[in-house]
């Protein structure tokens, strides 16, 4: 299991899965004393608008935090988890609108008046609410779909001798050696205390291009889940690269990178825009 794979919208639903925990224990009912009941003295609301609305949020949490999500009846868990939210609001706002049917056979508790609809029912109203909102929107809204957990950077591992330093995107750091010892211009380059733009213009020589098989693995992020196709060629999907999570490139093929998964998997990774490298 993998927490680092958690999005935004996650902790969203994780939140609003302890506010609907907390809500089950208040008052369904607007009374005073010890018999004003509470969800738990009703089976079939607390299963259905408070443990149902729980285990949904349970199961898009695992959905997104396992490598190969399991399937109940023919059905990802996190697709049966956003339906079990969803019908929890659904219980939620009907049981607020006719408090009095959620527990009918406590109605001789409050004497012959219909009581008003207590904290219990409002907090996990509103807890309902916004699991569904969130467990919809996640895949949806990009700001939902940032990492949760920020990826630690990655252990540099020693450089062979001769091999460029890491600095950025490849390139050396400002005030790196070059060639010709420390604080020696390269050809084409002016001298310390040179003025901008002084001497002759001189050509300067273009730099030259690696060869194509010249390729070094680095480790990389993406800032969007993103699938990770089967090397054969086709676009049968092997994994979903989620953000937050180091993966090791270890081939490239023209615009494509192929990626390794933590648990050994490799494939082709299409889209390479905008991926964070370590």
């Amino acid at each position: 299991m993998n927490i680092r794979s958690l999005t935004r919208g996650d902790g969203v639903v994780i939140g609003a899965a302890v506010l609907l925990f907390i809500a089950s224990f208040l008052d369904t009912f607007d009374g005073s004393g010890d018999d004003v009941p509470n969800a738990w003295d009703n089976l079939g609301l607390v299963m259905s608008m408070y443990v149902g609305g729980i285990v949904g949020a349970v199961l898009i949490v695992l959905a997104r935090a396992l490598p190969q999500p399991p399937k109940v009846i023919g059905l990802d868990v996190g697709q049966l988890g956003v339906a079990l939210t969803i019908f929890a609001a659904w219980t939620s706002f009907w049981s607020i609108i006719d408090p009095f049917g959620a527990m009918e056979e406590l109605f001789g508790t409050f004497g012959s008046s219909e009581p008003d609809s207590g904290a219990g029912l409002i907090l996990g109203l509103i807890a309902c609410l916004l699991l569904a909102v969130a467990a919809i929107a996640t895949p949806l809204v990009p700001a939902l779909k940032a990492a949760l957990v920020g990826a630690p950077r990655p252990a540099v591992a020693p450089q062979p001798y001769g091999a460029q330093p890491p600095g950025g995107y490849g390139y050396p750091g400002a005030g790196a050696p070059g060639p010709f010892g420390a604080g020696q211009p390269g050809p084409g380059q002016p001298g310390p205390g040179a003025p901008f733009g002084g001497g002759a213009p001189q050509q300067q020589a273009a730099a030259p291009q690696p060869p194509a098989g010249d390729f070094s693995p680095f480790w990389f992020a993406v800032p969007v889940a993103r699938p990770l196709f089967a090397e054969d060629g086709s676009q049968s999907t092997i994994a979903e690269l989620a953000p937050g999570t180091w993966y090791l490139a270890v081939e490239q093929r023209g615009p494509n990178l192929v990626a390794q998964t933590q648990d050994g998997r490799r494939g082709v990774l299409q889209d390479t825009s905008g991926i964070q490298r370590g």
